[in-house]
């Protein structure tokens, strides 16, 4: 089903892989990116449980827009074991504006799609989300 503001549809392996990264805990985080030609969201990247927070940043390219959601593993002051999903919204300067705006006026109907969701996160360069950071928003 499209969306009538931006007209994008959201691949069902968008929310395949994203039910089992927060049920089955299967891949540590999702890239997915909007394929302009179809006027989908797909995914682009997967990674597995044991793929680091460097391996994730690595992921998303230096010039152009993604989504991305990462679940992220930490222990509380309390000396809990927790996890949270993120969200995060990745816009680099570089990118085009056409990309940005498509990917802006996409994210809250994509966002909807994925149920589950605890931290949103928006970047516009690395240092914007990073671990610091993550962690920051966690706790």
């Amino acid at each position: 089903m499209a969306n009538s503001a931006s007209g994008m549809a959201v691949h069902d392996d968008c929310k395949l892989k994203f039910l089992e990264l927060k049920a089955k805990r299967n891949h540590r985080f999702i890239v997915f990116k909007i394929e302009e030609k179809i006027q989908q969201v797909i995914v682009e990247k997967v990674g597995g449980p044991d793929e680091s927070y460097d391996d994730f940043a690595s992921s998303m390219p230096a010039d152009e827009c993604r989504y991305a959601v990462y679940d992220f593993d930490f222990t509380t002051n309390e000396n809990c074991q927790k996890s949270k999903i993120f969200f995060i919204a990745w816009a680099p300067d570089t990118s085009r504006v056409r990309s940005k705006m498509l990917y802006a006026s996409s994210k809250d109907r994509f966002k909807r799609e994925l149920d589950g969701i605890q931290v949103e996160l928006q970047a516009t360069d690395p240092s914007e989300m990073s671990l610091d950071i993550i962690r920051g928003r966690a706790l």
